[in-house]
């Protein structure tokens, strides 16, 4: 089944989507509300709703994000993404060693969230947008622990995440070692419909791992294309690693990770080692497709003002200290230096 939050007669209201007819589900209640019910609760609602809800054609709607999660976790499970980033970022090559203990991810922002054909903006003083292909998992039931063998009966269903990156902006941040921070948490989108697990039961080979095809389109050009069965891990691993000595939550979404292949643009520039194809501009249309889920479009809006600059930060005394000694030592070298060669 496919749910879906959308926008009728001015208000937002969840859905099932069938074909192209939308049914609606009973009033004031959200899709994080269906899927904090359950799976099993979330398919008999929506199964009363294709029966005898309201049904309105698919045209006549705006879809939104189909859920606003609580939590974004983003994980990174395509070693052919991670090489070809890792130039263009990090000018390092290959994978690190450290990807192959688990599948790693960070948080990000969940107040960005917005869906299908939002306008997505670059940040001020961005010079690089880039688009991420991921595909979603959202948690349907809550758990600490959670062993590999039960993970996959956490899940709700999938849907296809964006999560847009200021390139140039995270390339500088990432100096400092804490991972990203305002080159990722301006945008995310999700779309445009969750599609419950059950229907990709067949999908599934007896690691866990999904089949399904994905591609990538900027103004109607393929710009990549992969499939989910590239990933190093699959989504109940992440669950379960997720939830070590933590909890994961119904709502809660995991990113796959940018699939490989040209699933982002960073990654090109890294294998090209220039910037092409050139960074997304304004007016652009980005197409992330994912076989069995549908396309998640947006555009790309006029950048937002470059900020203020900000304050250099305050020196302590121990700063200074440091510094004078720094001084001291490199004039000690240069002298030296100069006694050697003389």
């Amino acid at each position: 089944m496919k749910f879906a939050t959308v926008t009728i007669d001015g208000a937002a209201r969840a859905a099932v989507v069938a074909d192209d007819t939308v049914h609606l589900l009973e009033q004031d209640r959200t899709m994080l509300d269906v899927v904090r019910g359950g799976l099993d609760s979330a398919l008999a609602e929506g199964a009363r709703a294709v029966d005898n809800g309201r049904v309105i054609s698919r045209a006549d709607v705006i879809f939104e994000a189909p859920l606003q999660p609580p939590t974004i976790r983003d994980f990174v499970t395509f070693a052919e993404h991670v090489e070809g980033v890792r130039v263009a970022i990090d000018d390092a090559a290959g994978v690190p060693e450290a990807w192959c203990d688990a599948p790693h991810f960070y948080f990000t922002n969940p107040y960005t969230v917005s869906g299908p054909e939002a306008v997505v903006s670059a940040p001020g003083g961005c010079a690089q947008l880039d688009f991420e292909l991921e595909v979603a998992a959202v948690v349907g039931a809550a758990g600490t622990d959670i062993s590999i063998a039960s993970a996959a009966q956490h899940i709700f269903g999938y849907t296809i995440l964006n999560d847009w990156s200021a390139r140039d902006l995270q390339k500088r941040e990432m100096e400092i070692g804490l991972g990203p921070a305002k080159g990722k948490d301006f945008a995310n989108t999700v779309g445009p419909v969750i599609v419950t697990a059950d229907e990709f039961a067949d999908r599934c080979d007896a690691d866990g791992f999904l089949e399904l095809a994905c591609t990538a389109r900027i103004n109607g050009e393929l710009i990549g294309s992969d499939v989910t069965t590239n990933m190093g891990w699959s989504f109940p691993v992440m669950i379960a690693f997720a939830s070590r000595a933590s909890s994961v939550r119904p709502g809660d979404i995991l990113g796959s990770g940018t699939v490989g292949n040209g699933g982002c643009l960073a990654e090109l520039w890294g294998r090209r080692g220039g910037l092409d194809p050139v960074p997304l501009k304004a007016g652009d249309v980005v197409e992330l497709t994912v076989e069995g889920i549908g396309t998640l479009r947006n555009v790309v809006g006029e950048p937002r003002p470059t900020p203020t600059e900000l304050p250099a930060p305050r020196m302590t005394e121990q700063h200074r200290r440091r510094d004078e000694h720094a001084a001291r030592a490199l004039a000690a070298s240069a002298i030296t230096g100069d006694l050697h060669v003389h």
